[in-house]
């Protein structure tokens, strides 16, 4: 559980020191936003670890309620209005301490059911989704690390540990040049 404890906590280092704004705003085509993916995430942990295993929520999903022809996709991937940043964050602490839960009070080779797989994949033992949910946390957390990056700049692995190079004032910008004059070189040369 330690990395996925890592991967949960470096998606949530993505929102600090953000406004409201900057946490909800889409910045690329498919929408991805800060706060989305950490509304999603709790979702995904209550869903795989709690419903997987006969060990439902012990609150509603913020979309519960909302008749299914009704449910705009992606739902759960941004922040409704009335959703604040706190609350999310809370839900999504509140959602991990399940799961937390449900690891320590369950044997890794247990059978868990998936109602949202097709029917031959859905038993699944506990190791197997603690192994997909670290992939997907792992996946958003780094889909945040961009999506911040557009934002103010800020990047790397997670806070204490950013695993990206110190260099001087003006590094960053040689190197992309550079690696932009590689790809407009490489493009001479090959045919897609």
């Amino acid at each position: 559980m330690r990395y996925l404890q890592t991967q949960r906590d470096a998606l949530l280092w993505k929102l600090a020191g953000l406004g409201e704004m900057d946490m909800r705003r889409p910045l690329v085509p498919s929408a991805t936003n800060l706060l989305g993916l950490v509304k999603h995430m709790a979702g995904v942990e209550y869903g795989y670890f709690g419903e997987t295993f006969g060990r439902p929520a012990p609150e509603p999903m913020p979309w519960a309620g909302v008749p299914e022809d009704q449910l705009e996709t992606n739902y759960d991937m941004w922040a409704m209005p009335g959703e604040s940043s706190a609350w999310i964050v809370d839900f999504y602490r509140r959602a991990q301490a399940h799961a937390n839960a449900t690891v320590e009070d369950l044997d890794l080779d247990d059978i868990g059911s998936v109602p949202w797989w097709p029917e031959e994949r859905r038993a699944v033992p506990l190791h197997l989704v603690i192994t997909h949910v670290i992939a997907e946390t792992a996946r958003h957390a780094g889909h945040a690390d961009i999506v911040r990056e557009l934002i103010d700049g800020e990047i790397g692995l997670r806070e204490g540990n950013t695993n990206i190079p110190t260099e001087a004032d003006g590094w960053w910008e040689g190197y992309r040049g550079r690696v932009q004059r590689a790809a407009e070189v490489a493009g001479g040369h090959f045919i897609n």
